[in-house]
C-alpha cells in the first residue's frame, strides 16, 4: 500500500504527541523531585558528603594517694594540608617560609617539605599529611607557621585530635591501674581501676562534623565542634608510689631468685583498709616477669598452712579447745580412714599445746583438732566459719574478683576426709586479697574492713565523691580470741621453733604465718607436683598500721619452696624498708620543745646538697628515687624513663652544674 503525505502526517503527530507526553513526564518528575522530595534528596546528598563524628573526650586522671599520676590522658595531634582550598597567590607567598618553619621545628631539610607541599597542590590533594602525634607545644607552634596561620580555609590546615593514655609509672601496677578498651563493635573491656571507676573518669563525648574528600577520607569542618566535649573527673586511688615501689621490687627479685611462675603481694593500712600497694608478676616464656594478671584478687587457690588461722579461731570461739590444750602429733604422721595427714618434719613433735601447734605449723594437730571436735557436727564448723565471712565474696569494684571456695558437708566433693584437709588449708580456696581481709581483721581485734583501692573523685579542687571506710564485720569473732591469736602470729616469728623465726629482727616487729600449699598432689608423678608460697601478717606486731600478704606460685623446688623461704623474704624487706622510711618514735613529755620549721629545715638541706656537688654525680646503680631526690635537690629538672635502677644519664659525672638544667635518666 502506498504511503500518502497524509499517513505521513499522522505518524509525525503521533510522534510528537510521545514526545510531548516524554517531556510532561520529565518536567513532572523534576518538579516531584524538587519540591515534593526535595528535602528527602538533599538530606540524601548531605548523609554522603557530611558526617557527623563523634569525639573522644580527655579521661580523668589517676592519682596515688600523694597526687602522684598514676594514668593520664595526654591529647596528640595530626596535622593536614588541603592544597585546594589556598589561593594561587598565598601558596606561592607563604610555600618557603612554611617549609622553613617545618624543618627547623622537626629537623628536617626545607626542601623536604616544599617538594611535599607542591606535590600536593599538584595533585589536589585534600588530606597531605605534615605531621602526626604531635604535643601540645608543637602543635600550637605549627598552628601558628606562615600560611597555616590563615586557618582551614585559606591556609589550608586541617587538625586532628586524638587521645592517648599514659602510665607514668610504666609497668609497675599496670594491671592494678588496669584500662578500658572498646571493640569495633562496641564491647567494653574494663581492667583494674581505669575500668571500675570509668563513670567517673571517662567523661562525655563530643561532636564535630567532617565532609567527605577523595579516598574516602573525611576532613574536619572548621576549627570549633559541634558539641564540646566533656572532660572526665580525676579519680585519687589509696597507692603508695613509695610502698608500691618497694613492694614490685622486692617481689621481683624473689621470683627471679626462685625462677616461680609467678606471685603477687598485697598491702594495706590496717585501721582503714586502703590498698597501699598491689603488684602482681608472671613469668614469660624467655623468664622476664611482668604484670599480666590480678592474681591478688582474681586467683582463688587452696591457701595452705595460712588457713590455719581461720581454724584456730573457730575452735576457739567454738571453745573445743584452748591454746593450752595438749595435742599428740603421732610422731608426724596421723592416719584418717585411708589417708595419712604428714608434718613437715619427720618424727613429728610429739605432744604439743595448741599454741606451740600453730608456731611450729604441725598439720597433724591442726588435721585431728579440727576433725575430732567436729566429725559428729561439721555442720557446726562450716557455720563458724561462714559467720567468719569467709565464704563471701569482698564486693570490690574492680572486675573479676575470685570467688572463694567453702564447701557445706552433703555439698559435691564433701567427704569424710573434709574436716581433717580444710583444718590444714585443702578443701577450700580463697584469693590472697579475701585471705589478707582475714588477717587484717585479726589485727584489728576482729573488726573485718572492705579493701578500698579509692579515696576520692575530683573535678578539679572540687570533691565530687568521697569513700570512707567500709566495715563488712564488726566482729568476726570476740576480742579475747583476737588478742591470743595476736600472740601466736607474734609468737610465729619471735620464738626459735616458729616457722617464721627466721625473719626475726630486733629492730622491728612482724607477726604473721607461713604457708605452704601443694599443687597437683592428686597426681602420681612427683616431677609434676608443684607448691604455692605465702607468707600473711601484719606489722608493727603491737600496734599494727599496714597487714601485707605474699603469695609466690610454682617456686624452683631445687631452690626452695616453703612459705618462710620463698614468701617471707618478701614480707621482711617489704616491712623493713617501710619502717626505714617511717620510722617509729617514742612520745615523751618535755618541758620544752625546739621547734624547727619544715621550710628551714629544707633549706638546710638543699645547703648542704649543693656544697656536696659542684658537678653532676654519678647516679648509675641508684634507685630511681634516690637519683631522683639527688638531681632535683640540685635544681636540675629530671626526666625519667623506665623503672628500677638508673642504667644511663644523659649527663656525665663532673659536668659543671652551671652549665646544666636538665638531664634525662634512663631506668631498667
Amino acid at each position: 500500500m502506498p504511503v500518502t503525505d497524509k499517513s505521513i502526517l499522522s505518524r509525525l503527530y503521533i510522534v510528537a504527541a510521545c514526545l510531548v507526553v516524554f517531556a510532561g513526564a520529565v518536567l513532572f518528575k523534576l518538579v516531584s523531585i524538587q519540591v515534593v522530595d526535595g528535602e528527602k534528596y538533599m538530606a540524601l546528598a548531605e548523609t554522603r558528603t557530611t558526617k557527623m563524628f563523634t569525639i573522644a573526650p580527655n579521661r580523668g586522671n589517676l592519682y596515688s594517694d600523694d597526687g602522684s599520676l598514676l594514668a593520664t590522658s595526654v591529647s596528640k595531634y595530626n596535622i593536614h594540608f588541603d592544597a585546594v582550598t589556598v589561593s594561587e597567590k598565598d601558596f606561592k607567598e607563604n610555600v618557603k617560609p612554611l617549609s622553613d618553619a617545618l624543618a627547623k621545628l622537626f629537623n628536617k631539610e626545607s626542601s623536604y617539605y616544599q617538594q611535599l607541599l607542591r606535590k600536593a597542590r599538584q595533585n589536589q590533594n585534600r588530606y597531605a599529611l605534615i605531621a602526626r602525634n604531635l604535643d601540645y607545644s608543637e602543635y600550637m607552634a605549627v598552628k601558628g607557621f606562615p600560611l597555616f596561620k590563615l586557618g582551614p580555609f585559606k591556609g589550608g590546615i586541617v587538625i586532628e585530635q586524638n587521645t592517648k593514655r599514659e602510665h607514668p609509672l610504666g609497668k609497675i601496677a599496670e594491671r592494678s591501674v588496669g584500662y578500658e578498651r572498646v571493640d569495633e563493635n562496641g564491647y567494653h573491656t574494663r581492667v583494674g581501676m581505669e575500668g571500675a571507676f570509668s563513670e567517673y573518669l571517662s567523661g562525655i563525648e563530643g561532636k564535630r562534623s567532617k565532609v567527605k574528600i577523595a579516598k574516602n577520607q573525611w576532613k574536619p569542618i572548621g576549627y570549633d565542634n559541634i558539641v564540646e566535649p566533656k572532660d572526665g573527673y580525676d579519680v585519687y586511688s589509696t597507692i603508695d608510689i613509695n610502698i608500691q615501689d618497694i613492694a614490685h621490687h622486692a617481689l621481683l627479685k624473689q621470683l627471679e631468685k626462685y625462677k616461680a611462675d609467678h606471685g603477687s603481694v598485697i598491702v594495706m593500712e590496717t585501721k582503714t583498709g586502703e590498698v597501699k600497694a598491689i603488684s602482681n608478676l608472671g613469668r614469660t616464656t624467655d623468664g622476664k616477669y611482668y604484670e599480666r594478671l590480678n592474681y591478688a584478687i582474681g586467683e582463688s587457690h587452696e591457701p595452705g598452712s595460712t588457713f590455719k588461722l581461720v581454724n584456730l579461731v573457730a575452735a576457739l570461739e567454738d571453745k573445743v579447745i584452748d591454746t593450752s590444750t595438749v595435742v599428740d602429733t603421732e610422731k608426724g604422721k596421723w592416719k584418717i580412714y585411708n589417708h595419712y595427714v604428714k608434718d613437715s618434719k619427720n618424727g613429728g613433735y610429739g605432744k604439743i599445746s595448741v599454741s606451740e601447734a600453730f608456731e611450729v605449723s604441725s598439720n597433724t594437730a591442726f588435721a585431728k583438732i579440727i576433725h575430732n571436735n567436729y566429725k559428729d557436727d561439721p555442720e557446726k564448723y562450716v557455720n563458724r566459719l561462714m559467720s567468719m565471712d569467709v565464704h563471701k565474696q569482698l564486693g570490690l569494684p574492680v572486675k573479676g574478683e575470685g570467688k572463694p571456695v567453702l564447701r557445706y558437708p552433703g555439698d559435691k566433693g564433701w567427704s569424710g576426709l573434709s574436716l581433717a584437709q580444710m583444718a590444714y588449708g585443702y578443701e577450700v580456696a580463697m584469693t590472697p586479697l579475701q585471705t589478707l581481709a582475714f588477717y587484717n581483721a585479726i589485727a584489728n581485734d576482729g573488726e573485718l574492713i572492705k579493701p578500698r583501692l579509692i579515696k576520692e573523685v575530683k573535678e578539679w579542687n572540687k570533691t565530687v565523691k568521697k569513700f570512707e571506710k567500709e566495715v563488712l564485720n564488726p566482729s568476726i569473732c570476740s576480742k579475747e580470741t583476737a588478742k591470743k591469736v595476736q600472740q601466736l602470729l607474734k609468737d610465729v616469728v619471735e620464738k626459735k621453733h616458729g616457722t617464721g623465726h627466721g625473719l626475726y629482727s630486733p629492730n622491728f616487729s612482724m607477726a604473721g604465718k607461713t604457708g605452704t600449699c601443694q599443687k597437683n598432689y592428686v597426681s602420681k608423678d612427683p616431677d609434676k607436683l608443684k607448691y604455692i608460697s605465702s607468707f600473711a601478717g601484719y606489722f608493727p606486731a603491737d600496734n599494727p598500721k599496714y597487714s601485707c600478704i605474699v603469695v609466690i606460685h610454682e617456686p624452683d623446688k631445687s631452690v626452695g619452696y616453703y612459705g618462710a623461704d620463698v614468701s617471707g623474704p618478701v614480707f621482711k624487706s617489704i616491712a623493713q624498708k617501710i619502717y626505714a622510711t617511717s620510722p617509729l618514735i617514742d612520745e615523751v613529755d618535755v618541758k620544752e620543745v625546739l621547734e624547727t620549721r619544715l621550710e628551714d629545715a629544707y633549706q638546710g638541706y638543699y645547703a648542704n646538697i649543693q656544697k656536696q656537688y659542684k658537678q653532676v654525680p654519678n647516679v648509675r646503680g641508684m634507685s630511681g628515687m634516690d637519683a631522683i631526690s639527688i638531681l632535683e635537690n640540685l635544681g636540675l629538672e629530671v626526666e625519667v624513663k623506665g623503672n628500677g635502677k638508673v642504667k644511663n644519664q644523659s649527663i656525665s659525672k663532673g659536668t659543671d652544674l652551671k652549665k646544666v638544667k636538665k638531664i634525662v635518666l634512663e631506668l631498667s
